[in-house]
């Protein structure tokens, strides 16, 4: 069956309501969150961006059984791929078996603020996949180095490690992206329902593994006003092109949005308090092949979504509210790296 996720918006709340939102999707039932990492918001109007290690240690305290895996945060650039390593080793250190690195290859709006640039499309999708392989090698324990073409490392050792290090989650969103998680991730995550993705991941080395999707959502009481808010707030789902990537200013954003319609939207976004339009599209993602299915509630009505969920939407599909069954988070297997070089972007 498969598992519904809560999304943990950072680019528009702070960090003491998105622990109060991972509580509260915990007790409704959701299986898992997945939390954005940030820099930038992606326009001035959401508001919010907090440093998402942080966010992660305050919700491994506040909840006891949900699971959380960044979505996905960037390990080639603002970050260096050791520093990310010992983050997450220090989070699945605190969760127990909880906790899930989504790894991608970013976006300017994020990754420019260290003023080192940013590479082609495929010259990130070569950082990451080396930046994959400094981070498994970190999580082995002992002293380690690693001289890459793009990362050097010198005499690093992790002394905080979970007993098993966490899964490493990819992201895709082109198929030689969606090659690379097959061949070093645990699993892969994209952001809209796409068959062909699937087919690559598993011919490159990920049949049978977890596969994740998000999906845009506006509950409000009525599908108007629903409309009316994914517009104001998310108009990104709408974006076409390689802007999504490119673009370095919540300005730009900004600006790109402009021509942006409520009708265009809304055909990317599930707006309204109808249960049947969100049972459908997990059905759908489901037939897909997608094993997880995380749902990003835009805008403020974030208690009313959830428990909608728990009320409406769980029991349409046939499972109850405040689930409990227990954890199933496999464990990372060592890195399936290959000699070849993936082309292309994410």
């Amino acid at each position: 069956m498969i598992e519904i996720g809560y999304k943990l918006s950072s680019e528009e709340f702070g960090p003491a309501d998105l622990v109060r939102f991972a509580v509260r999707a915990e007790q409704a039932g959701f299986e898992f969150a997945l939390i954005s990492d940030h820099f930038h918001p992606w326009s001035d109007r959401q508001g919010q961006s907090p440093f998402v290690w942080t966010v992660a240690g305050a919700v491994a305290q506040a909840t006891t059984r949900i699971r959380l895996g960044t979505a996905v945060t960037c390990p080639i650039i603002r970050l260096h791929p050791a520093i990310v390593a010992q983050a997450a080793a220090t989070t699945a250190a605190l969760m127990n078996g909880r906790f899930c690195l989504g790894v991608g290859t970013g976006e300017n709006l994020n990754e420019h603020v260290v003023g080192r640039g940013w590479p082609s499309a495929e010259v990130r999708l070569d950082m990451l996949e080396e930046a994959i392989g400094v981070i498994r090698l970190l999580w082995q324990g002992g002293k380690k180095s690693h001289h890459g073409r793009h990362y050097t490392v010198e005499d690093a050792r992790l002394y905080t490690l979970p007993d098993e290090p966490p899964p490493l989650m990819v992201a895709a969103s082109r198929p030689h992206a969606a090659e690379l998680a097959g061949r070093c991730g645990d699993a892969m995550i994209n952001t809209e329902v796409d068959g062909e993705l699937i087919e690559c991941f598993e011919g490159a080395g990920g049949d049978g593994r977890p596969r994740y999707v998000e999906q845009g959502v506006c509950w409000a009481r009525d599908e108007r006003q629903a409309r009316k808010t994914a517009h104001e707030i998310w108009p990104l789902n709408a974006l076409g092109g390689p802007l999504f990537t490119e673009l370095a200013q919540p300005s730009h954003f900004e600006a790109a949005f402009e021509p942006i319609t409520e009708e265009m939207v809304a055909k990317t976004i599930i707006c309204g308090p109808d249960p049947a339009r969100h049972v459908d599209a997990i059905r759908k993602a489901e037939r897909t092949g997608y094993t997880h299915f995380c749902v990003h509630q835009v805008g403020p009505e974030q208690e009313r979504f959830i428990e909608f969920y728990e009320r409406e939407v769980f029991p349409a599909l046939g499972r109850g509210g405040a689930s409990r069954r227990k954890p199933t988070v496999k464990a990372a297997q060592p890195a399936r790296r290959s000699p070849a070089r993936a082309r292309g972007g994410r």
